[in-house]
């Protein structure tokens, strides 16, 4: 399928720094068939590079585009144009979620194959992700071994926005398991740590969060030689072996303030560690109830700041579902009052799309709409290029194509290109 051109009028532009207000910007967008989706919807994936964006437009937009065109080469001006005024609504690079456990009615634990990971695709693409990291909680190694596979076979099909794998566990903190299931947290033998590096041959990326307590200083640094991205996370460890574990390799942190040991006026723990320490990077689960809007404030006021704290919905089956319960592990959570719990109460992943992690910390923590959008587009997507090649570091392998999308201007909503690029 041919390319097409899209002129957005009366747009904010965020690109990928700050909100351009009253824009107008020119798209070439590309319509990309895959061989996975026939399972999915809507069936293609559309990528766009800008051309041309000119800021503080107030009048005559259509004559400056026209002018635009006027300029391109003829094989570009030969393409159908189509004209779309935004009527102040944000046009953004989609998002970039690093952890997603499920989605479509499915937990990717629970049926780890290409079918649940296209259901999952399916619902992060209609929500303006992107890209994402399905990610498997803590389970057995049959388990963790079919989930490997799963997302190779997925990506190799063509499944749209798999950046790779997280797995969260099962080398994590009986004492921080959170909704982990005990039983199967264990410390990482050997033929674990070959299994991880042999999987990271055959995938895009490789995410491990780990804890001190069952994964040691050696085996993190031979991980880590081998292209493994590794996060600290489900710790109780102490300030000072956090510190080791970042000096041994470890660039990330999971779920900041959430199941690790917290920062006290003479224990800092892990997360006055990631404070302390300029070139760690730590997701946050920004749905008003994992994190107290002043924690996030703290944070980001701290040496922290704007492009090392990303946002991560920590997804799960309800995403992109009307299901109010589901299994993980043989053991139910429940939706209700925006949150999944267990029968005990303990959290179990969050109810939370990216738009409203976006709104949350904006309104509710008071970052700016520009650092709370970067949070989840720019600093995110940095982490996933800088380790991963120049090849790979963008929409089928051109570095200037990559997707967009459209969010209203209450930050409700975000919707990705495919409803709205395709000339009719």
């Amino acid at each position: 399928m041919g390319d097409n051109l899209l002129a957005i009028t009366g747009t904010t532009y965020f690109d990928g720094e700050s909100l351009r207000e009253n824009s107008v910007v020119l798209l070439q967008c590309r319509q990309y068939a895959t061989d996975a989706l026939q399972l999915a919807s809507p069936g293609s994936s559309i990528s766009c590079k800008p051309l041309q964006v000119a800021s503080n437009i107030t009048s005559q937009p259509e004559a400056l585009v026209q002018a635009w065109i006027a300029d391109l080469c003829p094989e570009q001006q030969k393409m159908p144009l189509r004209h779309i005024n935004f009527d102040g609504d944000i046009l953004s690079s989609g998002f970039v979620d690093l952890q997603v456990n499920g989605g479509g009615g499915h937990m990717f634990n629970n049926r780890p194959d290409v079918e649940t990971l296209t259901l999952m695709a399916d619902a992060q693409l209609a929500a303006g992700t992107a890209e994402f990291l399905p990610t498997l909680i803590t389970d057995s190694p049959q388990i963790t071994a079919a989930a490997v596979d799963a997302v190779e076979d997925a990506v190799r099909k063509g499944v749209p926005g798999i950046a790779g794998l997280h797995l969260e566990g099962p080398h994590l903190s009986i004492a921080r398991c959170g909704a982990h299931t005990p039983a199967l947290i264990r410390p990482m033998s050997g033929d674990d740590m070959n299994f991880l590096i042999e999987a990271a041959t055959r995938l895009p990326l490789l995410f491990i969060t780990i804890a001190p307590e069952s994964v040691t200083i050696d085996q993190v640094r031979r991980l880590a030689d081998n292209g493994i991205v590794l996060s600290l996370g489900h710790t109780d460890a102490d300030y000072a072996t956090c510190c080791e574990y970042f000096d041994a390799g470890v660039g990330l942190v999971t779920h900041l303030y959430n199941a690790m040991s917290p920062l006290r006026s003479r224990e800092p723990g892990l997360v006055g560690a990631m404070f302390s320490r300029s070139n760690i990077s730590a997701g946050l689960i920004a749905d008003g109830i994992h994190v107290h809007t002043g924690a996030i404030r703290s944070a980001w006021n701290t040496r922290v700041g704007k492009g090392r704290l990303f946002l991560v919905t920590d997804a799960m089956a309800t995403h992109g579902s009307l299901i109010t319960q589901f299994t993980l592990n043989g053991r139910r959570i429940v939706r209700s009052d925006s949150a999944l719990r267990l029968a005990d109460g303990t959290l179990a992943g969050a109810d939370l799309d990216m738009v409203s992690a976006v709104r949350m910390i904006n309104t509710g923590a008071g970052v700016s709409l520009a650092d709370a959008l970067a949070a989840a587009t720019t600093a995110p997507k940095a982490i996933l290029d800088s380790f991963r090649g120049p090849a790979e570091s963008s929409a089928e392998n051109d570095g200037t194509f990559q997707q967009y999308i459209r969010i209203n201007q209450s930050i409700t909503q975000a919707h990705p290109i495919e409803h709205w690029a395709v000339p009719t």
